[in-house]
């Protein structure tokens, strides 16, 4: 926890109420996001229970599993959740735009989940159906494979640090707001959404109470287990002879399950109405189109006939290169998010690392004759009181003006002299504004957006010996069709 997280976290108990620590919103927040809640059976691995799921407050849609330990039903859960989500899905693949000779998607689909174990179940759930075969035994229905595909895309890309396209609300609310309690009892969704309301204390004690907000997922209480599910559960399974007892008792079910998913189900979309009245940041709308592209190749590549599922694990040679692709986007997402806002500048200033200050000298038409030719070179003087430990020569940019390089020329006491490269024109004039004048507040940081070129790694065919050698080509095995739901 950041020093400017705790003191909002110490403003929110004095307060009594959440407290932003971003000044913008640093997610995409799509017009049609698609919720969804799902539930597991306690004590199984990763059996799934139930789901509500929909594109609308007014709509939601109910799947559920009768008998969660019965192998059919599970695939029949998986075939409706399938149909669902990749028409949801699909319904996205409609209209293009060409950028700069290259065609993709005008938008994306979006995935809003309660927490972090929404995003563990969607991993989980695709592994368990992607690699299934719609032949011979334990055949699965075509859409199965499909949705599993989809659901290991979605999990995937909510471990790209920027991504939108799967979000945990618990954790995009955690990142624009602080409460007064812990980092764990932010994990509840009602407890964190107790802070926007007029009492909080009372409605966090509320949301400790499991009969009136019960857990958000993807495991459920083991009060309600007890004393309301596993009697529903065993009500419809003992009614195999009798299908109007056996249809009452679904109904029964469903309407325990219900009554289970509906109050995060209004918590979601209370949520999305929050996170919609904070502005986005200027880099939002960047980091969209590249969901929009990454979404657009994955299309396009299920489109050939061809596409073989995600495989169980990455060879040595792919896990590399992910991970070398998750850093660089960590990087630039964090310098983007404090290019953005000045409450993220703000602990990068903390730490020394970057300085806001007044410009108190400023020499715009300052040339620079040593070399070949003369060049634009201005030099700006900045004092500021902020604690200060960059050296001279250190490149710095600044939030207002990001096409342009800022290098310390000298450092006296609290004021910093600075030289200028680009954003300028290329006359030896600079453009109106693009220089800083007297009396502007501005602020400098070693933070930059630079491109990050890509590791150097061998071709899998090249994996070495020392990681355990050229992967096999991936080819469907009887293990795939008997996979574990874990």
């Amino acid at each position: 926890m950041s020093a400017l997280t705790s003191l909002a976290r110490a403003l929110a108990v004095r307060a009594e109420a959440a407290q932003p620590i971003t000044t913008v919103r640093h997610v995409h927040l799509a017009d049609r996001p698609l919720v969804f809640i799902p539930l597991t059976l306690a004590g199984e691995a990763n059996a799934p229970l139930a789901a509500m799921l929909g594109d609308s407050v007014e709509a939601p849609r109910l799947l559920i599993v009768p008998q969660p330990r019965n192998r059919d039903q599970r695939f029949e859960f998986a075939a409706e959740l399938g149909r669902i989500l990749v028409s949801y899905v699909d319904s996205f693949a409609r209209r293009q735009e060409e950028i700069r000779g290259k065609r993709r998607f005008t938008d994306a689909p979006q995935i809003l989940v309660p927490n972090p174990g929404g995003i563990a179940f969607l991993r989980l759930f695709g592994r368990s159906t992607r690699l299934r075969r719609i032949w011979g035994e334990y055949a699965v229905k075509p859409i199965v494979p499909t949705l599993g595909k989809w659901l290991t895309f979605f999990a995937e890309r909510a471990e790209h640090p920027g991504s939108s396209l799967t979000l945990a609300m618990t954790s995009t609310l955690s990142a624009h707001w602080a409460t007064g309690q812990s980092a764990v009892e932010d994990a509840n969704l009602a407890a964190l959404m107790a802070w926007f309301t007029d009492d909080p204390f009372e409605a966090a004690r509320d949301a400790e109470d499991a009969a009136i907000w019960p857990p958000a997922g993807p495991t459920t209480d083991p009060t309600f287990d007890a004393a309301a599910l596993m009697p529903a559960i065993n009500r419809y399974a003992k009614t195999d002879a009798d299908p109007i007892a056996r249809q009452q008792a679904l109904e029964h079910l469903r309407a325990v399950l219900q009554g289970q998913l509906d109050p995060t189900w209004q918590l979601m979309w209370r949520g999305i109405d929050l996170l919609r009245t904070v502005e986005p940041g200027a880099t939002v709308v960047e980091r969209w189109a590249d969901d929009r592209d990454v979404y657009t190749n994955y299309v396009e590549y299920l489109q050939t006939g061809t596409a073989l599922p995600q495989a169980r694990r990455d060879s040595a040679v792919a896990a590399a290169r992910r991970l070398n692709r998750l850093e660089r986007a960590q990087s630039l997402y964090d310098a983007q998010r404090a290019l953005d806002d000045p409450l993220v500048m703000a602990e990068f200033r903390l730490a020394g690392e970057a300085f806001a200050g007044e410009v108190v000298a400023a020499d715009p038409t300052r040339l620079d004759a040593t070399g070949p030719r003369r060049k634009l070179r201005p030099h700006v003087t900045v004092r500021t009181t902020d604690p200060f430990k960059l050296p001279v020569g250190t490149e710095l940019q600044s939030p207002t003006r990001r096409a342009q390089t800022a290098r310390i020329v000298s450092i006296d006491g609290s004021d910093i002299v600075l030289e200028l490269t680009g954003g300028m024109g290329r006359a030896l004039t600079p453009t109106p504004g693009s220089v800083p004048e007297l009396a502007e507040r501005v602020t400098y940081s070693t933070v930059s957006t630079a491109f990050q070129p890509g590791g150097n790694f061998p071709q899998a065919e090249d994996t070495p010996w020392t990681h355990g050698g050229p992967p096999p080509p991936p080819e469907p095995t009887e293990e795939d069709a008997v996979e574990a739901w874990s």
